[in-house]
């Protein structure tokens, strides 16, 4: 089984290592990334913030170095969404593109929001960026 995806691109007039140091560092999130920033604290090297849910876990993978964002939100029933996250090389400038997937049961309306939701972010990380 395969979910829908959503690519959303947005171009940031930075080098990618510079949006790749920024937007993978957790402690940052509370700048651009509405959907998971509200009081993010480092706990015993997790990083932890609320939601409606209960305590939410952000765990970044490897490969920041690289521009590979990739990072998995744990819900508090233990179950994880994994959410793609590159940041790419154009020129002189870079796009950065994050990919969403409508989960199962996910209404039209929900997956819209869903996708609206993180091109508010993006474009908060490129004004944070490029201000």
């Amino acid at each position: 089984m395969s979910f829908d995806a959503h690519h959303i691109s947005q171009t940031i007039r930075r080098d990618p290592s510079d949006i790749a140091v920024f937007a993978g560092n957790p402690a940052n999130l509370t700048q651009w990334a509405a959907g998971l920033s509200e009081g993010i604290r480092n706990e015993a090297g997790r990083w932890i913030t609320d939601s409606p849910m209960g305590e939410v876990e952000v765990k970044f993978r490897p490969g920041i170095e690289f521009g590979i964002l990739d990072h998995d939100v744990i819900f508090p029933d233990g179950t994880s969404m994994h959410n793609p996250l590159r940041v790419l090389h154009n020129d002189d400038v870079s796009e950065v593109v994050f990919t969403v997937y409508r989960l199962p049961n996910v209404s039209d309306e929900e997956f819209a929001r869903d996708i609206a939701a993180v091109e508010k972010d993006l474009e908060r990380l490129r004004d944070v960026l490029e201000g």
